[in-house]
């Protein structure tokens, strides 16, 4: 009786184990509620910038009157600041505590080309602890803090970004170098200052180290470039209805806040923009952003979490986000999770989102060195429309370039080498996406993990997709693709499969004609899987290269 029992037992364990890796998404059924994020609340009273001195003719340097309204809105309890209509120059504003900085339709804030208003501070460039130059907008330790209104904040960042020539027509081209700056050395790269260039040409240029000051990067101070915007370790903040456009480096950058909310807020940049991000929201807690649109240089919405040792050590996931009804047009993805995440990301939800033209549409990237964990992300409802790149990219082999290669750049593929799993080792896993609409991209779904930690617990469900290519799945664990509808170019094959293990698809619809079906690679691929596939136009069904076993792969009706 008691062997009849063990066997039971043991049954059982192999059942539930087949279920946890061939359907899990059943076990996604309940989904983490969502967070509530706290909003702001401001006394009525309402300062003008004017009766502090301030003038909007677009000459005077309004400095020092704005931030003494600031100031003295925060001192009396708080309040709103108001900039009325007009052409607003000025250098650094610093936020204060239950201060709403209101900026009029009618109003331009813009920041002054002149970089010695702008002082060398303790910052955080790209997750890692840096000098970098005042931002235009910054607060730290704040509470209860906003900016609002429906007018326009620039950044003037064409003052500070360097060009890549590849980016610009050659008029355009030409117009740049004669206003002034250097070029490097192959003539292929604009720099607006001598100071600039010198600090392109140093490794990691402001990244303090032991024994530094701000005097050490005096002579790079021109390439230190700001983010426009950095809130830093601020509770409730909010962020809402102005235009926020022409950033040196990032447009948005909150940093270690909790109760954050963006909406109806329009943030751009000049595709060029190098670094041009649109919000990098890095290691938050409780976070909103709806109702906006993007239209940048860089990613459009990212998740971060800080780079390497010094996020793993800051020790700060960005965690309970929810991002809903946004718009991103041009971006280097549309929404975006690293690749400096190595404080990790979790408890993530992004719904009703469109992306037009970004270079690539859900993208997740990271890279060896970094370690960090995101998990528990959740998609739902997602517009895509002319993506150059992936529709949806997983990739643990992140470059640090450009995710669509320009005309005539060739670059490396990857050396494919199996390490032990450190702290260094990131992990991708807990992924649910579902009705994704896809209306043309290079490639629809593209999946990369490493040896050693393949990207892990996956399912996109009802995705209905127009490519060029079809799907590739690399060192990929416990994937599944429910009810896919795709059309593509290329049909040799429609779906790749290299070192796969516990992979599902399951209601694949291929709309045009299909040469090959899936091709399976690798010695380590085992218990793949396609449930009811549509076959009547497939001229062949499977092939098999470099090791794998045609015992791997298994098609049902």
């Amino acid at each position: 009786m008691k062997r009849h029992k063990s066997v039971e037992n043991k049954a059982k364990k192999v059942c539930l184990l087949w279920l946890s890796l061939f359907s899990f998404s059943a076990l996604w059924a309940q989904e983490p509620v969502q967070p509530t994020v706290r909003q702001v609340s401001f006394p009525n009273d309402t300062l003008n910038i004017t009766a502090f001195g301030a003038k909007g003719d677009g000459q005077h340097l309004n400095t020092e009157p704005i931030n003494e309204a600031i100031i003295a809105c925060s001192q009396k309890g708080g309040g709103v600041v108001l900039v009325p209509a007009g052409l607003w120059l000025t250098g650094p504003i610093e936020m204060k505590s239950n201060v709403n900085l209101h900026i009029s339709r009618e109003a331009v804030v813009l920041f002054t080309d002149d970089f010695n208003q702008y002082k060398l501070v303790e910052s955080n460039w790209e997750g890692e602890p840096a000098w970098r130059n005042q931002s235009p907008i910054s607060g730290k330790n704040l509470e209860n803090v906003a900016i609002t209104g429906s007018g326009v904040i620039d950044g003037n960042g064409g003052a500070w970004r360097m060009v890549k020539r590849n980016k610009m027509t050659e008029t355009q081209w030409k117009k740049l170098v004669s206003s002034g700056g250097v070029v490097d050395e192959k003539a292929n790269i604009w720099y607006p200052s001598e100071s600039s260039l010198r600090g392109a040409q140093q490794k990691k240029a402001g990244v303090m180290r032991p024994g530094t000051t701000a005097a050490d990067f005096s002579d790079v101070k021109d390439f230190l470039r700001p983010n426009l915007l950095v809130f830093t370790s601020c509770k409730r903040v909010l962020l809402e209805g102005v235009t926020i456009q022409n950033s040196p480096a990032w447009n948005l950058h909150p940093l270690m806040c909790e109760e954050l909310t963006l909406r109806r807020i329009l943030v751009r940049n000049p595709w060029y923009a190098q670094n041009g991000d649109g919000v990098d929201i890095e290691s938050c807690k409780n976070v909103l952003v709806e109702d906006c649109t993007f239209d940048v240089g860089d990613d459009g919405i990212c998740i971060k979490s800080g780079r390497d040792k010094a996020g793993r050590d800051r020790g700060m996931p960005t965690e309970n986000v929810i991002i809903r009804n946004n718009i991103v047009y041009h971006a280097h993805g549309g929404f975006v999770i690293g690749s400096e995440m190595s404080g990790g990301a979790r408890n993530i939800w992004v719904e009703h989102c469109s992306f037009i033209g970004t270079d690539i549409g859900l993208r997740f990237k990271t890279t060896r060195g970094r370690g960090g964990v995101v998990e528990n992300i959740f998609i739902n409802n997602i517009n895509m429309v002319d993506i150059p790149g992936e529709a949806i990219l997983f990739d643990m082999y992140y470059a640090a370039v450009d995710p669509v290669p320009l005309v005539g750049e060739n670059r490396e593929p990857v050396q494919v080498v199996k390490l032990p799993v450190t702290e260094e080792t990131p992990r991708f896993r807990n992924f649910v996406i579902r009705n994704v609409h896809v209306h043309g991209a290079e490639k629809g779904i593209f999946v990369r993990g490493l040896p050693e930690m393949p990207i892990q617990n996956i399912l996109i469900e009802n995705a209905n997709i127009v490519a060029k290519k079809g799907v590739e799945l690399i060192e990929a664990s416990n994937i599944e693709l429910k009810n896919l509808t795709i059309a593509t170019e290329e049909t040799n094959p429609l779906i790749h499969i290299d070192n796969g293990e516990n992979i599902t698809i399951d209601g694949l619809d291929p709309k045009e004609g299909v040469d090959l079906l899936v091709s399976v690679s690798g010695g380590a691929s085992k218990k793949i899987q396609l449930l009811n596939t549509a076959k009547s136009n497939i001229k062949k069904l499977s092939e098999f290269s470099n090791g794998a076993d045609r015992k791997s792969l298994v098609i049902k009706k």
